[in-house]
């Protein structure tokens, strides 16, 4: 049984995006053509995938199958970046916040090394103030930002967008004294998204506990020592989100990549393998 590419990408953006008409502009096909592969790939298995109706959806066979195609996928992809250029040789100096080296890239990166060993990766983890301003001062070829504001950064190359959530434990927010807070030291984005949403509505806070690494800022919060504010895909395990409600929400976070040199291979194949692993 074969998979062609294009007919995995259209089931897998079918189920992300719930939406032919998106997919059909993801993939650059008709949303006819899209259907059409995606009835293709039931015939081939002989079982019903996607719903159709008002809102598009998957099947309980269509779920089962996705972790086969998210599977099937990567390996195709992993295949073509060994073998499309296998002798790119180089240095790529990589600068990123720790919260995401630990919690989105750390595999991603493992896996960029094992397809491509003889480009070495310099990885530092910092705050986006940190990074931004050595990125200027050409310390790094490649860096992720994190910002309040797309515009922050207007040259950057879009990543993603996430919303955030305040994080601990409800009952802190009961009384009538100050919030505790678990916060990075100034600048940090999770930090001005915090103080200036509850500033905003006029609720009044205290800092608990001040720690420059994401480790130490989960630890606190596990702890019960005050609320911070996460992404909500970075909320870890033995936490989560305050109910809906309980305070005013914290808005979103915007992550941009920034690259100075657009003609080095080496610099744009790590760039690519990340912005892919991220979208998908």
């Amino acid at each position: 049984m074969i998979f062609d590419a294009l007919t995995l990408r259209c089931f897998l953006e079918v189920a992300d995006g719930g939406s032919f008409t998106r997919t059909a502009e993801r993939v650059g096909r008709s949303q006819s053509a899209v259907s059409q592969q995606i009835a293709k790939l039931e015939d081939l298995l002989g079982k019903r995938l996607v719903a159709r109706g008002k809102t598009v959806s998957l099947t309980a066979d269509g779920q089962i199958f996705l972790a086969y195609a998210r599977r099937i996928h990567d390996l195709q992809r992993e295949a073509l970046d060994r073998f499309r250029e296998p002798d790119l040789e180089g240095e790529v100096r990589f600068g990123l916040p720790e919260d995401f080296a630990s919690v989105y890239l750390s595999g991603v990166l493992a896996e960029f090394a094992r397809i491509h060993p003889r480009i070495l990766l310099s990885i530092e983890c910092d705050l986006t103030v940190n990074l931004f301003n050595r990125f200027k001062s050409g310390d790094f070829d490649l860096v992720l930002v994190k910002m309040n504001r797309p515009e922050d950064f207007p040259n950057g190359v879009d990543v993603l967008d996430e919303p955030l959530a305040w994080v601990g434990d409800p009952t802190l927010v009961a009384g009538n004294g100050p919030l505790p807070l678990v916060l990075a030291p100034q600048p940090c984005v999770y930090r001005a998204a915090a103080l200036r949403t509850l500033e905003g509505a006029g609720l009044r806070w205290r800092q608990a506990l001040v720690s420059p690494s994401h480790a130490g800022t989960i630890a606190a919060v596990r702890a019960g020592l005050g609320l911070t504010v996460l992404p909500r895909p970075m909320i870890p395990d033995r936490l989560s989100a305050l109910p809906a409600g309980l305070l005013p929400s914290p808005g979103d976070i915007h992550v941009s990549m920034l690259k100075h040199e657009t003609g080095n291979s080496v610099i744009n194949s790590l760039e690519d393998f990340v912005l892919r692993r991220f979208r998908n």
